[in-house]
């Protein structure tokens, strides 16, 4: 009776398939998982500083602007920026970014304005304020580096959030020539960091695909 009943399970069990539309997406899920994966793990490689001969310009790139000051994702980089600076005070600061629908001015003025009141002497800082992304950001700042009468193929530090990073040395590698140092600013708002590191694999999807 025991050996029948067993039986009688092995075969109900074995007659439960999944129907083919279910494993289709069950298939798309775990690929996607796996992809996501994949592109978070890129994203985490590039989060930390990686200085290569000797800066003698830093970009800082732009974010949210709020009517009482940078948001606490900008603040982090400008005090990132300010802390290597205070040891090279002698380099040139490019503020890049543009103004956007709810900001009260361009991100470049804004953060021009943070650094004068952290002591950076205004004459050494130039300010990029037409981007509004982070190609745009590279791209047109070294354009005025080289108005401005700088060597845009010299040594340049670009400064950003860590989760920011990977994209940017893609990027920088599509506009420049190999002369670039990064500096890693923390997120110090955990919702924002846990945001932007869920956001940053699909824009590094797209600036890989659009950015060019």
């Amino acid at each position: 009776m025991s050996d029948q009943k067993s039986k009688i399970e092995v075969a109900s069990y074995k007659g439960r398939r999944l129907h083919p539309v279910l494993k289709v997406f069950l298939a798309l899920v775990l690929l996607g998982a796996l992809v996501f994966g994949t592109l978070f793990g890129l994203v985490l490689s590039g989060a930390h500083d990686d200085v290569n001969g000797n800066p003698q310009i830093m970009i800082v790139l732009g974010c949210q602007l709020h009517e009482w000051g940078p948001s606490v994702l900008l603040q982090d980089r400008l005090n990132r920026a300010l802390d290597y600076w205070k040891d090279h005070p002698d380099m040139i600061i490019v503020v890049s970014g543009g103004q956007g629908d709810n900001e009260p001015t361009s991100e470049a003025r804004g953060m021009a304005d943070y650094l004068i009141a952290h002591g950076v002497e205004e004459d050494h800082i130039l300010l990029e304020d037409r981007s509004h992304n982070t190609n745009q950001n590279l791209r047109y700042s070294i354009s005025l580096i080289a108005e401005e009468g700088y060597d845009p193929t010299a040594d340049i530090m670009v400064v950003s959030n860590g989760f920011h990073l990977t994209r940017v040395r893609m990027l920088w590698d599509r506009a420049a020539c190999d002369n670039l140092s990064t500096l890693a600013a923390p997120t110090s708002h955990f919702p924002s960091r846990l945001k932007m590191y869920i956001r940053e694999p699909i824009a590094l999807v797209k600036s890989f695909v659009l950015d060019r």
